[in-house]
């Protein structure tokens, strides 16, 4: 079995296993999953510019592309490295809120993204537009305990994707940046400390279902 991908049961921690909204489960299970996104990139790109390059690597990077493009994938990005989320409106009356979500999620020196981005901010990142999820907290929840979502990185983010096409974008000092392209599936936000789930972005809409 590749190195890059290993089996649910080792995989996955027992919130990611926690019951979910179906839709999302069943999209879960038919996709292979992911080990590292870091290594996986590294292989999909397949840089072979530099002195330590092999002399097949080319020729690797081929292959590997061609047996993983438009292959269904499933990866965790778990809560401490879950930067990609930011809080939207939140209604203190009813509970109802927004997270918003950027496309973009780094492994290493490269990065995948939802679609490929067509230039950079001043800092060199790419501009992608936000993804959006909605919901309710349970009761008794505060604006507070919402925002410490955030602020103590409390979210752990679920994707299934399929990776798609290499792209790349100058940087502000010179020379480019790489990332892959690809079509999210669907993005499955929950709680990191319970699992309760907190939204569901499933293609391309804000298909959360409170249970």
């Amino acid at each position: 079995m590749n190195r890059l991908l290993v089996s649910v049961a080792l995989l996955l921690p027992a919130l990611a296993l926690a019951d979910v909204d179906p839709r999302f489960a069943r999209m879960r299970d038919a996709a292979e999953p992911l080990g590292g996104l870091s290594a996986f990139l590294n292989r999909y790109i397949g840089e072979c510019g530099d002195m330590f390059a092999s002399a097949d690597c080319r020729t690797k990077a081929d292959e590997f592309r061609k047996n993983y493009r438009g292959k269904k994938l499933y990866m965790i990005v778990t809560e401490d490295v879950a930067t990609m989320v930011s809080p939207g409106p939140y209604q203190p009356a009813s509970g109802n809120f927004i997270i918003n979500i950027l496309p973009f999620f780094p492994g290493g020196k490269y990065a995948m993204t939802h679609g490929t981005p067509k230039k950079t901010d001043a800092q060199g990142n790419p501009v992608l537009p936000l993804l959006s999820v909605s919901g309710t907290t349970p009761e008794g929840w505060t604006g507070g305990m919402f925002a410490r979502l955030f602020s103590s990185r409390g979210i752990r983010v679920q994707v299934v994707f399929t990776p798609l096409d290499i792209w790349s974008l100058p940087k502000p000092s010179g020379g480019k940046s790489f990332g892959v392209a690809a079509r999210v599936e669907a993005i499955l936000l929950t709680e990191g400390r319970t699992g309760e789930e907190l939204g569901l972005w499933l293609d391309g809409k804000d298909a959360n279902k409170k249970k």
